[in-house]
């Protein structure tokens, strides 16, 4: 028996999901001195963005209006770890990114795969305090509160996708262990404390795609090719187990961008593939960079369709600043 890929899931990590009640709308003190990149790719201040937005958006601040969102985000939180149990997968393969957390520009890889037999998370938002209470608290909820807690991973499936990988001719930087001291990054840390039962934890795959900094992005075409050539090897790995894959991210981020997101959400729907890998690249930028991991997730559920999906465009200030939320799932 050979393994199989069976799920599929996807969900934002934004810090706005780790947040406590009423606090969304304080965010309006990190982003008016805030330095952005806009829909198009280029610099921009909060007061650039607050002249050319829609005025439209002040519907979309209102106290009410955050809490009804809030609490709809963190139903799809709840909904995607309901979804990863009902799955009755074995392993999930998490596809998320760096953000200069491990890696940094003295050796930046493009795709990494973690084959170690465990992944610390710790609390790393402690070592850098922000003296924004509310701020410092929404970074915990990546990360354990004391100590270091050594999470599982399926060590043999990703050695496995390692060889596989490089048959198919990606070059796959590796590591088997965290230098003293760290923990992993956001994007696994979310899996592993808002997604997972942290008593009884999944093993994990950690694959980690440098998104966000330039030169060396994977192209939305490589990202879909990586996502098929991550099932081809799930399906060549000779364990009867059942995979699933999960997009840790996104959608577009620091500025909402509802055209960019419902298109991503519509060409996975429909299987658009030349729609998913010919996505303007100027577009993906900042945490909108995130979407990469989605178009990878859809290329290693090609055979999957998706099940359902909760897109929720989460802004946070007039000026359109926010994210998109999204959530979905694939079988």
């Amino acid at each position: 028996m050979m393994a199989r890929l069976t799920h599929g899931l996807g969900s934002s990590h934004t810090p706005m999901l780790n947040m406590r009640d009423g606090d969304w709308a304080r965010f309006e003190e990190r982003d008016i001195p805030g330095k952005f990149l806009d829909k198009e790719g280029r610099p921009a201040t909060y007061a650039m963005l607050l002249e050319r937005a829609d005025k439209a958006l002040r519907d979309h601040i209102t106290p009410a209006l955050l809490d009804e969102r809030m609490r709809a985000a963190k139903r799809g939180v709840e909904r995607i770890r309901a979804a990863i149990v009902a799955s009755g997968i074995d392993t999930l393969i998490v596809i998320g990114d760096d953000q200069a957390e491990l890696y940094t520009n003295d050796n930046l890889p493009s795709i990494l795969i973690y084959y170690g037999e465990t992944i610390r998370n710790n609390p790393r938002h402690k070592g850098n305090p922000n003296p924004l209470e509310w701020w410092q608290n929404a970074r915990g909820g990546y990360y354990v509160d004391e100590g270091e807690t050594d999470f599982p991973v399926d060590a043999g499936l990703a050695r496995h996708m390692i060889a596989r990988l490089v048959d198919d001719e990606f070059d796959i930087s590796t590591a088997n262990r965290l230098r003293d001291g760290e923990g992993e990054g956001h994007a696994f840390g979310f899996v592993h404390r808002q997604l997972m039962d942290e008593a009884n934890p999944l093993p994990i795959v950690p694959l980690a795609l440098n998104t966000y900094y330039a030169p060396n992005q994977p192209t939305p075409r490589r990202c879909y090719a990586l996502g098929q050539a991550i099932r081809r090897a799930v399906e060549s790995y000779p364990e009867d187990i059942k995979v699933g894959v999960i997009a840790s991210g996104g959608l577009s981020h620091f500025v909402v961008d509802e055209e960019l997101d419902r298109g991503l959400i519509e060409a996975i729907r429909t299987k658009d593939v030349a729609a998913l890998t010919s996505m303007d690249r100027a577009k993906l930028n900042s945490g909108s960079s995130e979407i990469r991991n989605w178009i990878a997730t859809a290329g290693a559920c090609e055979h999957l369709d998706l099940a359902w999906s909760e897109y929720l465009p989460c802004y946070r200030t007039e000026a359109g600043t926010g994210t998109g939320v999204c959530f979905a799932e694939w079988h």
